[in-house]
C-alpha cells in the first residue's frame, strides 16, 4: 500500500511538471504581458533596436536619394503623419513664441544635425559615423558651460570629455592622416559629423531651456516637419545626383519615416515618462551597437580590435560624463 501511494504521488508530480512545461511558454508569454512595466520595457527595446538600424537604412537609401532630398522627404512625411495624429487625438499645438523655438530647434536638431549624418555616409561607414555620433554628450556638455546659465564643468565630466576625445582619436587618427583618398573622405565624414554634433547639441540645449506646455510628442512632430520645409529648398537648387526610383531605396526612406522616426520618437518618449532617465539612456550605448554590426551583415564594413577598444573607451567617456551632468533633451537618428 505504502509503495503504491509513493508510485502514486510521483505520477502526480511528473503530470504536474509535463503540463507546466507544455504551458510553460504561453503562460511565461501572458504573465510577461501582464507585467505593469512591459510596454515601457519594450518601447525601450524598439528604440535601442530601430535608432540603430536609421544608420544602416540610411546609408541603403542613399543608394536612391540625394543627401538633402532624402532628409527633406524624411521629415516632411513624419512630421505631417504625426501632425495628423495630434489632430486626431484634439493635442494641443505650439503657438507664437514656443511654436518659434521649437521649429528653430527642429531644424537645429534634426534638420542641420541629420543632414550632416546623412552626408557622413557618403563618406565612412554607416557603423563608423553610429560611434561617432556617440561622442554628442561631450559637445553638450562644453557648450552648456560656455553659454550663460549653464551648467559649470567639474573635474570628472572634464575626465569623461577626455576619455572620449582619447577613443575618437583612436577610432578616426589612424585612417584619416594618411594621404590617400580613402584617409580624406574619412577626415571629411569625421570633420562633418562634428558639426552634426554641434547642432544637436546646441539644439538639445535650447530645448532644455524652452518652457513648453505642449506634449513632447507633438513639439517632436513640429520640430520634424520644421526641419523637412528648411531643407525642401535646398534639396532643389543645391546640385545633386537625379533620383533612382527603386523598391530598395523607397523602402528604406519609409522605413526611416515609420521606425525611424515615428515610432522610435513616440516610443522614446513613452520608455522616459514610465520609466527611469537612466535606464532609458541605455539606449546611447546600444545603438551604435547595432549599428556597427548591421553594417558588418549587410555592407561587410570593417571592425576590428583597434575600433572595439575605441568605441570601449568611448562608451567610458560618456558613461562619467553622464553620471555627473544632468539629463539632457532627445536625440532622434
Amino acid at each position: 500500500m505504502v509503495d503504491r501511494g509513493v508510485d502514486g504521488k510521483r505520477k502526480d508530480q511528473a503530470s504536474i511538471l509535463v503540463s507546466a512545461l507544455g504551458a510553460g511558454p504561453a503562460c511565461y508569454a501572458e504573465n510577461l504581458r501582464s507585467h505593469p512595466h512591459f510596454k515601457p520595457y519594450l518601447a525601450l527595446a524598439s528604440v535601442c533596436f530601430f535608432w540603430g538600424t536609421t544608420y544602416l537604412a540610411i546609408r541603403v537609401a542613399l543608394e536612391s536619394f540625394p543627401p538633402l532630398t532624402l532628409v527633406s522627404t524624411r521629415f516632411t512625411l513624419s512630421g505631417l503623419l504625426m501632425l495628423a495624429g495630434s489632430h486626431l487625438l484634439r493635442a494641443r499645438l505650439p503657438r507664437g513664441r514656443e511654436l518659434r523655438f521649437t521649429a528653430l530647434n527642429g531644424v537645429l536638431i534634426l534638420g542641420l544635425g541629420n543632414a550632416c549624418l546623412t552626408f557622413s555616409e557618403l563618406w565612412i561607414a554607416s557603423g563608423l559615423a553610429a560611434l561617432i555620433v556617440t561622442t554628442s554628450p561631450f559637445w553638450m556638455v562644453g557648450l552648456d558651460a560656455l553659454l550663460p546659465g549653464g551648467e559649470r564643468l567639474t573635474f570628472p565630466v572634464l575626465l569623461g570629455i577626455v576619455t572620449g576625445v582619447l577613443g575618437a582619436v583612436l577610432l578616426v587618427a589612424p585612417g584619416a592622416l594618411g594621404g590617400a583618398v580613402a584617409s580624406q573622405r574619412l577626415l571629411w565624414g569625421f570633420l562633418i559629423l562634428q558639426l552634426g554634433c554641434f547642432s544637436w547639441s546646441l539644439g538639445s540645449i535650447r530645448h532644455r531651456r524652452l518652457s513648453a506646455e505642449t506634449h513632447p510628442i507633438v513639439s517632436g512632430a513640429v520640430q520634424q516637419l520644421a526641419a523637412g520645409l528648411a531643407f525642401f529648398l535646398p534639396a532643389f537648387f543645391v546640385p545633386h545626383h537625379p533620383v533612382h526610383w527603386n523598391l530598395r531605396g523607397l523602402a528604406a526612406l519609409v522605413y526611416l519615416v515609420v521606425f525611424g522616426s515615428i515610432i522610435g520618437y513616440s516610443s522614446y518618449m513613452y520608455a522616459l515618462e514610465k520609466l527611469p532617465v537612466a535606464l532609458v539612456s541605455i539606449y546611447t550605448y546600444i545603438n551604435p551597437i547595432v549599428a556597427v554590426a548591421l553594417g558588418w551583415l549587410f555592407y561587410r564594413e570593417p571592425f576590428g580590435r583597434r575600433e572595439a577598444a575605441a568605441m570601449a573607451i568611448i562608451f567610458a567617456g560618456v558613461a562619467i560624463v553622464k553620471r555627473y551632468t544632468r539629463p539632457a533633451a532627445p536625440e532622434l537618428d
